[in-house]
């Protein structure tokens, strides 16, 4: 029964959380094939388990899916789909402390950060991509006699791959626009961190979203994802998360049916600071560059670059700056750093410290770990790091961050694009035409100029090179999940 599927948590804080477990089909929550613990990073206990899709719920969330898309999605009208994806975010809303209480002790994250960035994007995006419902438009084209009519049509069932460092945000990303187009979705959150999207399962189905228009999954990704991947129902699958496993999403969707793709893959992204900068100003955004939900992100600025002039002053108050930031538990208000996310991404970001350290790179700041309890590593800063090193190459996906030297413009230029990803850059200068003409240069799907990892839903984002293609956010993302039919009408041209 349902009721069997919910346990009761208690935060450390005193908050009490209802936690779903199930697998979220049809609009009911399911038990799986198997089960998972999800455990807390900050204490490294487990929280719950919870059930995971093998092939027999993989197989039942897809065919909910397309019964719902062929009998009753696609005959919805879309001022029904915008009222009932704005009903979600209504309730998103009303339920928002609950939801960021339970991403932070998922995941991790400050529940300051879980509360102004990741729930109040929830609702915001919903609303953003309803008001896009009832205004997919084609075009008309007269050519030689023939009128020609194009129509954006819904692809069907869309496959989401969701990562565990934004759980409900980037799903969010994905449904909105699913939703909004007319396809109906069977989403796999992260086995680490499965339980906001969970919690937004639950919404849906009081938001009157009919049986198996949303579904909501659990399980690895070399099994459910790659169920996923390889079901001949799901005609797009979009994938969040590293370029490995983007390799493999891509393939399995070539070798079973050749669906829709979208990959927002990896990054190791660049942040050029000119000595004209306001230096204040980019040291603070540095810190929110890299060190953002230590540094979990697939934009974080991961590769500073300051010009020789002012390297010294940025590297002392750079550091002095991350000395200020308060590590602790996640639920307390005033904590800006918490632990990773796992046991696993904890000694993977470990083991590229030691890395830097036995390549001849210097620890300028942190490298070891934090406390005694929980997943927590000091924010690290290495200096004299040459460009071949490990650390400089790889996306550490953790609070490590690489600062070294550039002469000119022309170099700065060279060493940001001396990377084969490309999905986000910074640039801090007060010249504008500094900030513009290396904005041109650069080879990444987004760069900030004088901040960064700043986010908003009209905005799109998506990758160069390795970092993926497609994009998500904004109009943009529209196209990726319909498709163009040109209806022909002959008006006189004789056989």
């Amino acid at each position: 029964m349902a009721s069997d599927l919910i346990t009761k948590y208690t935060t450390d804080l005193g908050y009490e959380l209802q936690l779903q477990r199930g697998l979220f089909i049809n609009n009911e929550f399911v038990s799986g094939s198997s089960q998972i613990e999800v455990v807390n990073p900050t204490n490294e206990k487990v929280i719950l388990k919870v059930e995971a899709a093998g092939k027999e719920e993989v197989d039942a969330a897809v065919s909910a899916a397309d019964k719902a898309y062929k009998e009753v999605w696609s005959k919805t009208t879309p001022s029904d789909r915008r009222d009932l994806m704005l009903r979600l975010a209504d309730l998103i809303e009303r339920d928002q402390e609950e939801i960021a209480q339970i991403e932070t002790v998922d995941g991790g994250k400050p529940i300051t950060f879980a509360r102004n960035v990741d729930v109040k994007f929830l609702s915001e995006c919903l609303r953003y991509f309803a008001g896009w419902a009832d205004k997919l438009q084609g075009k008309v084209i007269e050519v030689a006699g023939v009128l020609t009519m194009t129509r954006h049509e819904p692809i069907g069932v869309c496959a989401a791959i969701v990562p565990w460092n934004f759980p409900s945000l980037l799903l969010m990303t994905k449904l909105g626009p699913a939703l909004a187009t007319g396809n109906t979705i069977v989403a796999k959150t992260s086995e680490i961190t499965p339980l906001s999207a969970l919690k937004i399962a639950a919404l849906a189905k009081e938001a009157g979203f009919p049986p198996g228009v949303i579904n909501i999954i659990t399980g690895y990704g070399e099994t459910t994802g790659e169920l996923l991947s390889r079901h001949k129902t799901v005609r797009k699958i979009t994938f969040t998360g590293s370029t490995r496993a983007g390799r493999l999403v891509m393939k399995a969707a070539a070798e079973s049916n050749m669906k829709k793709v979208t990959l927002e893959l990896g990054g190791k992204s660049p942040n050029i600071i000119f000595e004209d900068a306001d230096i204040d100003k980019a040291v603070k955004w540095a810190y929110r560059g890299i060190y953002f939900h230590q540094g979990q992100v697939c934009t974080s600025g991961s590769r500073i670059y300051v010009q020789e002039s002012i390297y010294d002053d940025f590297i002392k108050r750079f550091k002095e700056y991350i000395g200020y930031a308060p590590i602790g538990n996640p639920l307390e208000g005033s904590t800006i750093h918490g632990p990773q996310v796992s046991k696993t991404q904890y000694d993977r970001v470990m083991g590229y410290i030691e890395a830097g350290k036995q390549e001849g790179a210097t620890v300028a700041l942190g490298g070891e770990r934090w406390g005694n309890e929980g997943y927590y590593i000091q924010p690290t800063v290495f200096t004299g790091v040459k460009e071949d090193m490990k650390i400089m190459k790889e996306e550490i996906f953790g609070p490590v961050v690489c600062v070294s030297k550039f002469k000119d413009r022309d170099e700065a230029i060279q060493l940001a694009n001396n990377t084969e990803y490309g999905l986000a850059a910074a640039v801090f200068s007060q010249n504008l035409d500094t900030c513009l003409s290396v904005s041109d240069e650069i080879q990444s799907g987004i760069v900030w100029v004088n901040c960064i990892n700043m986010f908003d839903t009209a905005s799109p984002l998506g990758g160069y090179k390795e970092s993926g293609f497609g994009r998500e956010g904004g109009e943009y993302v529209l196209a990726e999940y319909t498709q163009v039919k040109a209806v022909k009408i002959n008006r006189g041209v004789p056989v």
